[in-house]
């Protein structure tokens, strides 16, 4: 059938790119809510099979449509590459039946649904009333998953018994006790003056939403899991280039990158060596950063550090301002926020709004813990907000206008924005941020962790062999359990933390590597620009051109910022 919009299709890339993200809107209220673009929208996504099957079917009307669209500048060609490239990606991990069992601790369908309403305006008491008026509809959203699940589970396609009952225990940790679930949690925020029949439809809302949670979990636990005993935790290559694909916007050299992760974790732990001796001389760095748990610098209560990290947002953007970015007023705001209980242990940002209405937010899973200390927290702060995710992505949804929404939104590729919010963390040691003592120290873990990263999950998912110079298990095939063991070896994270992140791996192949991997091609650009311009080269108008971009898969990222 023609419709409307169709009868009136643009011609231009760009124009063509924003008809897309107005289609999808319209299809998928998890993109229309986190683009803020309509309001009162009390919608949950279709999570069934046909509901994939409208998102497929829109993707292929849109890359037949590009073959004519006219390319008028280089915005164009950009925004033509990356359409492209997405739509494809898309496709080809939607015929490959993946949507049939996707399941994991981070971002998953079951947490997509949950954080619609972190996202929804909650000020005036008709907000409320949407909020109620969607919350009631969640059981429909889970019961298009559970359909999901059911046609993979007819097809034989399982997630891995690792994945299910990581989810079951979120999902317990949602429903928490005597009827104070998450659900109920958020709606008891409804402010006084509220409507009694409004409060009436929230309370209903929020024991439909929790009911349809329980009923969630006891499929996962009762029927799925034991049906999906036996399925690997490992992918294999195939279904492992496909992921890897969709997270970094390149048909990587798979073998080029396991050896190259392996490089930096060798190159880092030599100089993680020498920053432990300068911390406490004689340690070993694990030795170094649980000294630095104990005794360094520490923020007590939950409250205390969520403020302590608002307070080193604002400061990073009152200072980086007019010296190393040229900062717009609306990407000035941006909020510290502690992440809901059943959350992955990873901290993690939310995008602004198109208008700004809601602001570009970073997130702290506590873990339950009330003393937090300093000295890791420092760099991943400047990676999830300033000059990191929300100066990128803010400046993003600042530029929509100028690019298209859909270069500046939908179509970003991990590799480009986690990339660049590693080589943030990055700038802020070559700028001599890192003052606070062992907040050096925290840096090279993080930037350790990425490189464990890469050779973890690609060794993991393709039954590599450790290399023959491990420390640890040398000669052998990287498993789970070898993976836990040399990361906790490695890493100044926490148990908990190192637990989630093998699952997280495990169940998004090829994300854990865009990181790592996109640092690489944000630095090579850099050296390229800088080695181009010579004395000319101005590194405040490198990063607002870089920033001018929009999204960029890694095919293209090193060349593109080199020209600038």
């Amino acid at each position: 059938m023609t419709t409307e919009t169709d009868a009136a299709a643009p011609t231009g890339v760009r124009a063509l790119a924003d008809d897309y993200v107005r289609r999808l809107a319209d299809l998928d209220p998890r993109v229309a809510t986190s683009l803020g673009t309509h309001p009162g929208d009390d919608r949950v996504p279709d999570l069934s099979p046909e509901g994939q099957r409208a998102l497929d079917d829109l993707a292929r009307d849109t890359l037949a449509a590009l073959s004519g669209a006219a390319v008028a500048d280089d915005d164009d060609r950009r925004c033509a590459r990356l359409l492209r490239e997405r739509l494809e990606a898309h496709l080809a991990v939607s015929d490959a039946d993946e949507h049939l069992r996707t399941m994991r601790n981070i971002f998953g369908p079951h947490q997509q649904v949950r954080q619609l309403f972190e996202l929804m305006p909650t000020v005036t008491p008709e907000d409320w009333a949407v909020v109620a008026r969607r919350m009631a509809k969640v059981p429909q959203a889970y019961d298009g998953y559970l359909a999901t699940l059911g046609e993979g589970s007819r097809r034989g396609l399982y997630a891995a018994p690792r994945q299910v009952e990581t989810v079951v225990a979120q999902l317990d940790d949602w429903l928490g006790t005597d009827g104070g679930s998450w659900f109920h949690a958020f709606v008891a925020k409804a402010p006084d003056g509220t409507a009694p029949a409004v409060r009436t439809e929230l309370a209903e809302a929020a024991d439909a939403a929790a009911a349809a949670v329980a009923g969630l979990r006891e499929q996962l636990a009762g029927e799925y899991l034991p049906a999906a005993q036996g399925t690997p935790d490992a992918v294999g290559a195939d279904r492992y280039r496909l992921g890897a694909r969709m997270s970094t916007g390149s048909d990587l050299d798979l073998a080029e990158a396991y050896l190259w992760g392996w490089e930096e974790f060798r190159r880092l732990d030599e100089e993680m060596r020498r920053e432990a001796h300068a911390v406490l001389p004689g340690a070993d760095p694990v030795t170094a950063m649980r000294h630095l748990d104990e005794k360094g610098d520490a923020v007590e209560a939950v409250e205390e550090v969520r403020a302590w990290l608002q307070q080193m947002m604002d400061s990073a953007i009152a200072e980086l301002d007019g010296t190393h970015f040229g900062i717009a007023t609306p990407v000035r705001t941006v909020e510290a926020m502690i992440a809901p209980a059943g959350s992955a242990a990873a901290p993690y940002y939310t995008r602004p709004s198109l208008d700004f209405a809601r602001p570009g937010r970073t997130w702290l899973p506590t873990l339950g813990e009330t003393r937090f200390p300093l000295w890791g927290l420092i760099s991943t702060w400047y990676h999830e907000g300033v000059p990191g995710h929300h100066l990128q992505l803010a400046q993003w949804a600042y530029l929509a206008d100028r690019l298209s929404t859909y270069q500046t939104s939908l179509g970003s590729v991990s590799g480009n924005t986690e990339g660049w919010a590693l080589y943030s963390e990055r700038l802020m040691d070559e700028l001599g941020y890192l003052t606070l003592p062992g907040a050096r120290l925290g840096y090279l873990d993080a930037q350790q962790m990425r490189a464990i990263r890469v050779v973890i999950d690609i060794g993991m998912h393709l039954g590599l062999e450790v290399p023959a110079d491990s420390p640890l298990h040398a000669g052998q095939k990287w498993t789970p359990e070898i993976a836990r063991e040399f990361f906790g070896a490695h890493s100044g994270r926490p148990g908990p933390f190192l637990d989630s992140e093998i699952v997280r791996y495990l169940g998004w192949p090829g994300q854990a590597i865009s990181y790592k991997l996109g640092e690489r091609a944000w630095l090579a650009g850099r050296d390229a620009a800088k080695a181009a311009r010579g004395a000319d080269f101005d590194l405040k108008s490198w990063h607002a051109a870089a920033l001018s971009l929009g999204s960029l898969g890694l095919d293209d990222l090193t060349d593109e910022l080199a020209r600038l």
